[in-house]
């Protein structure tokens, strides 16, 4: 007996086969409450709905919910790639109903609209959370359609416990990482770099989003083994995926970026990488930071350059064959 079998495969749906308008089909069908739960999973909170179309002055807010806490929640959905307006008439939103949460759906986020709302997460105030999600329609065969929530932007913390953080004091070593990341963020900011770094935190590591969610760029400092780090990271089911498609333009890749790179698959987990490492530093010597920050810096936007426009270039709807035996 064969132990082969018929494997099928992913197609990815037009959003408009299943709603037709925004008002008219998407959001009667995200208020729904099996719907708003499977939202709620995606950004890890219980969601009631409250109103939809609810009226904020001239306009109209697609869904108004409450969480757990009892605090207001606002959905904004669209059925094409992020724009101006509707970021427009989140902001109004959010600021006449004084909702702590805003959660901002659409088919596809554009690189200034993950930036726009990675700044707003920074400079507001502790317990105002924005998101940043992108909708999928999927199906294999004759299925029925089924949707598909991916985090484009969230709050800088939402996936992460800090710990030490939390009971109200740092360690000197937690002190410094979060001191060494601003230092690097600030170069980067003086330097108008299109690299756009997450809020410092208190660990060894940081990084920005590069154009589509599944992948990331970071940076990494070990006071350890003395070395610092830059890398494209690709994680999630798809992620081998992803890194076996980028790993086709290896030599195109280097040759931008100036130097031959890493290229970690990491066979038993749901990630990948690929890095650039500088080893015999010193990242707790505050006089070396400036060449260390420099160096980051350049290898920061070396890749960027060379990863970002290619990230939004893959056709992720060959991903999956099917086997026909």
């Amino acid at each position: 007996m064969s132990n082969n079998k018929n494997l099928g495969r992913l197609d990815r749906v037009d959003l408009r086969e299943a709603w037709e308008s925004e008002s008219g089909d998407f959001t009667p069908w995200l208020a729904k409450e099996e719907n708003l739960a499977l939202l709620g999973e995606a950004i890890g909170i219980e969601l009631e709905c409250e109103a939809q179309e609810k009226s904020v002055g001239p306009f109209r807010a697609d869904i108004l919910c409450k969480d757990a806490t009892n605090g207001w929640v606002l959905i904004e959905n669209q059925l094409e790639r992020t724009d101006h307006c509707h970021l427009g008439q989140l902001l109004t939103y959010a600021a006449g109903l004084k909702a702590v949460t805003i959660v901002w759906i659409a088919e596809q986020f554009t690189e200034e609209h993950r930036a726009a709302l990675g700044w707003l997460n920074d400079i507001t105030e502790e317990g105002v959370n924005f998101f940043g999600l992108e909708i999928e329609l999927w199906r294999i065969g004759s299925s029925p359609i089924a949707p598909k929530f991916n985090i484009a932007c969230q709050p800088n913390e939402w996936s992460k416990q800090a710990s030490d953080a939390a009971a109200g004091e740092l360690t000197e070593m937690k002190l410094l990482q979060r001191e060494y990341w601003a230092a690097l963020r600030k170069l980067l900011m003086d330097r108008g770099s299109p690299v756009v770094l997450y809020k410092p935190q208190p660990q060894h590591w940081t990084e920005c989003s590069i154009g589509r969610s599944g992948f990331g760029l970071s940076a990494a400092m070990n006071t350890l083994k003395g070395f610092i780090r830059v890398q494209l990271y690709c994680q999630g089911n798809d992620a081998k995926t992803h890194f076996a498609m980028l790993q086709q333009d290896k030599a195109a890749i280097e040759q931008a970026i100036g130097c031959p790179l890493e290229w970690r698959e990491k066979p038993n987990r749901r990630s990948a990488a690929i890095a650039l490492v500088r080893s015999n530093v010193a990242p707790t010597s505050r006089d070396d930071w400036p060449t260390q920050h420099a160096w980051l810096a350049e290898k920061l936007e070396a890749f960027h350059m060379a990863f970002a426009s290619r990230i939004k270039q893959l056709d992720f709807e060959e991903e999956t064959e099917a086997e026909d035996e």
